[in-house]
């Protein structure tokens, strides 16, 4: 699949800095630049998730913001383990399709959790699909480090 979409160079190491804009998406949603920018103090971003419980708006927005902090937090926990897989795949000398097969996956994965963190869980029946992609990103890590231990 990889040579279908001309990806035989190995760009792997690239989707790292990918994942850490990931990371920083939800944040720049939810307080930087988004609908609760109002509630953030840069001089003190560690209180947002405060400032938001005392906030006064709409319960279904209070919500996503609130999910928004937490995917943030969940993708910067994830990221340490992605770059150590990337770095072990890349150490052990994986083909370089298998690598950008599992690093692009990843990243698929962690747009979707995102997307169903902060919006899809207003659909209740959404809920367990998050953990089920959130399963498949540590999966690809799982793989990455497996792979290279071969």
């Amino acid at each position: 699949m990889a040579s279908y979409l001309g990806l035989e160079k190995n760009i792997s190491y690239y989707t790292i800095p990918g994942a850490l804009v990931l990371a920083l998406l939800p944040r720049f949603y939810s307080g930087i630049a988004g609908p609760g920018k109002k509630f953030f103090d840069p001089n003190n971003p560690r209180l947002f998730t405060q400032s938001l419980e005392k906030a006064e708006i709409d319960k279904r927005l209070k919500g996503r913001l609130q999910r928004a902090e937490a995917a943030g937090a969940n993708a910067f926990e994830t990221l340490g383990l992605y770059a150590a897989a990337v770095t072990a795949g890349n150490t052990a000398g994986l083909p370089a399709e298998t690598l950008n097969t599992l690093t692009l996956g990843y990243l698929v994965s962690r747009v979707l959790y995102t997307w169903i963190y902060i919006w899809g869980q207003e659909n209740r029946k959404m809920i367990p699909l998050r953990t089920g992609v959130w399963g498949v990103g540590m999966g690809i890590c799982m793989a990455m480090f497996v792979l290279a231990g071969r």
